[in-house]
């Protein structure tokens, strides 16, 4: 009866071993199959993140369309663009200052006719019942500083590059251009915060762009697009958008200047 009682035991310990090492074994599965599923679920959305970055958003794209036709003067496409630019979620100051902006490269003229269009589609809009967001506007502006010199820095901001302490060029042709691009453009107009430095270069390289004959302006914003932070791709889809809003003579003008910038980036 020991012996046999023995064996029983054994038996049923044999057997709950074997289901322990059944459960092990299923347990090991499960989690390397959690693993796997946690990896996937985290590649995905580092793709997604990554392919968020490598695209402009719909804001960036407005901002660049609507530059863009507006320095052409084509203002029954710029009403198009100037809705599409509501709607995307660009505030009314925001689309000002874009406007604003582009007197610096394309006159005056392009910007209040441009001005006087988005008063036009504001009204259309309060028409039917829409009433956009204004948005914030410029913060104060620290004055300790010459504007000269907050150009300046500006500028070397901008460049990566310091400000030769000589002028040379044209600057030293007509040193009162040098005055004027480091008071006015850098100072008086890129200090205002209603628009990033990012988002002020899109403007300028798209009336650049558009107007065409200024590679060599083109060049240096190009590359000052990449210090700010815009990438490649975002710089190709740039390209993409002023070939559709405003032509493929103008798109592959701004296409070779970029290869430029970028290889010389490398």
């Amino acid at each position: 009866m020991a012996g046999r009682k023995n064996i029983e035991l054994n038996t049923d310990e044999a057997f709950y071993l074997i289901n322990k090492k059944i459960i092990i074994v299923i347990s090991i599965k499960r989690f390397l199959a959690l693993v796997l599923c946690i990896s996937c679920f985290t590649n995905v959305n580092a793709q997604q993140v990554m392919k968020t970055n490598q695209t402009l958003d719909k804001k960036q794209q407005s901002i660049i369309s609507i530059a863009a036709v507006t320095a052409t003067g084509n203002l029954p496409k710029l009403k198009i663009e100037l809705n599409n630019g509501l709607d995307a979620g660009l505030t009314v100051n925001q689309i000002n200052e874009v406007i604003v902006h582009i007197y610096a490269y394309a006159g005056f003229p392009r910007s209040i006719r441009g001005l006087q269009t988005f008063m036009t589609v504001l009204d259309e809009r309060k028409g039917k019942g829409i009433y956009d967001k204004m948005g914030k506007d410029a913060s104060a502006i620290d004055e300790t500083e010459s504007k000269y010199e907050r150009g300046k820095k500006i500028l070397e901001e901008l460049t990566k590059t310091p400000q030769p302490k000589t002028l040379s060029g044209y600057s030293a042709f007509a040193p009162v251009i040098d005055s004027f691009l480091k008071e006015h453009l850098f100072a008086d107009i890129f200090e205002r915060d209603v628009l990033t430095y990012l988002e002020r270069e899109l403007v300028t390289v798209s009336v650049l762009s558009s107007i065409g004959g200024v590679e060599p302006m083109l060049r240096s914003h190009l590359t000052i697009c990449v210090n700010v932070g815009l990438t490649p791709a975002q710089l190709q889809q740039f390209v993409s958008i002023i070939k559709s809003t405003i032509g493929q003579n103008e798109g592959n003008a701004a296409q070779s200047v970029l290869d430029e910038v970028l290889k010389n980036k490398k």
